[in-house]
């Protein structure tokens, strides 16, 4: 919640070339009152001096698209729209297949995403890989909107039959089907955006932007088991604070609250919560996602790097590790190859063991790799210098996830996510 007390739900788009997303999440910002009134008329204007008959929302996005289309930068755009209950983050990320590492980087910090299908072309390449991302990324809920309705006469049959097409992906997936939404729409004339379609009277579902809004945060929730990395220990230097040790961070996964008992890692000291802080209050418990300082009742010794979790669900620590990568580099990942791998905010030296294999994004299995280049995903064993605390990707997304750093360039290779 905000301090409005408003929801916030963070939402990844996808979708191939001219499916409509740019439409579609100009529409959303239009209908949600979301753009300024001289963003609106420069819309109207550039919608009458092209000839359209309507407003082209796709061009409330129009500079993004332009940069990528002229090749001068090819990233992940985040666009903010509000409703009276709940704020929404969209990260809009390229649809192209040269570009799977940006739909990887757009989605990883999401928890819905909106697959975008061009009613005329039904589930195509692309659509697999799209879901195959959300399925890898562990993303909780998937709404397949399918979408340019007006284009096919509105025509139920063809939404059933796209329907059964992505139904039978989802069976290859690790999803469930309460976690897929279909929804019709027409994101040009706004059916089933905002409001409901009068020529689809057969559709009984909420439009896209209430079906939104009833999602609950706390059942998108990645992970109930807390982890709280140090990222720095507060000693004030004051006489009325002379005694205080607090250590500081973002709270993942799961709450924490005055009186639990929690372990340190490495060390495996035990204490407990003596008062938790949040600027200048003091809380009886934390939620996920919090920064807090909190203080424990005994003198432990911690420092930057370490992390506190609750007693008796500590995560893995090993120096061996197996992982899902993202090769985001043109620099091939290779047997052999040493790296820089980040976890939280601790790096510790890696080795490439084994690249296990090279996955197919469409579901198709696997094949045997002897290098992942740049937009492959593959599975990887890693080596590491000493070990790290880490839960599974599956478990929990934060303390599941790393990147591989080139120890000469200190550019990022890769993203991974931990078996």
């Amino acid at each position: 919640m905000d301090i409005q007390g408003r929801k916030l739900i963070k939402i990844a788009t996808a979708g191939s070339v001219d499916d409509g997303k740019s439409t579609l999440i100009g529409r959303l910002l239009y209908d949600t009152k979301s753009l300024t009134t001289d963003k609106i008329e420069a819309i109207e204007r550039s919608s009458r001096q092209r000839g359209y008959d309507y407003l082209d929302f796709s061009l409330a996005t129009d500079g993004l698209v332009a940069e990528r289309e002229q090749g001068i930068t090819i990233d992940v755009a985040h666009i903010y729209f509000n409703t009276e209950k709940t704020n929404f983050i969209v990260a809009d990320t390229p649809g192209h297949v040269e570009y799977t590492r940006n739909m990887v980087t757009g989605a990883s910090t999401s928890n819905v995403a909106i697959i975008l299908i061009d009613a005329r072309k039904g589930v195509i390449e692309q659509t697999y890989r799209h879901f195959f991302i959300a399925n890898l990324l562990r993303i909780s809920h998937v709404v397949v909107a399918i979408n340019k309705m007006d284009l096919v006469g509105y025509d139920e049959d063809i939404y059933l039959k796209i329907k059964a097409d992505f139904d039978a992906l989802v069976e290859k997936s690790d999803f469930h089907q309460e976690q897929i939404t279909f929804i019709p729409v027409s994101a040009l004339k706004g059916e089933n955006i905002a409001r409901k379609s009068e020529h689809m009277p057969w559709y009984l579902g909420n439009t896209l932007l209430d079906h939104l809004e009833i999602l609950e945060p706390e059942d998108l929730q990645e992970s109930t088991v807390a982890r709280f990395p140090i990222q720095y220990v507060i000693r004030p230097k004051t006489e009325a604070y002379h005694d205080f040790r607090g250590f500081s961070g973002k709270l993942y996964g799961g709450s924490l609250k005055v009186g639990d008992a929690v372990t340190v890692l490495p060390s495996g000291n035990e204490s407990t919560i003596k008062s938790i802080h949040f600027f200048d209050q003091e809380l009886e418990e934390a939620a996920p996602g919090s920064s807090i300082a909190i203080t424990l009742t005994t003198e432990v010794d911690c420092s930057r790097g370490d992390m506190i979790v609750k007693s008796g669900f500590v995560p893995k620590s090993e120096k061996i590790l197996s992982a899902t990568i993202c090769q985001v580099n043109s620099k091939a990942l290779k047997v052999g190859g040493k790296y820089i791998l980040q976890h939280g905010i601790n790096r510790v030296l890696a080795k490439v063991d084994q690249i296990e294999s090279r996955i197919h994004t469409d579901f198709t299995g696997t094949e045997e790799a002897d290098q992942l280049k740049l937009n492959d995903i593959g599975r990887v064993h890693f080596r590491l210098s000493k070990p790290i605390h880490f839960d599974s990707y599956h478990d929990n997304k934060s303390n599941g996830s790393f990147i591989l750093i080139d120890e000469g360039s200190y550019d990022t290779v890769s993203v991974g996510f931990i078996e």
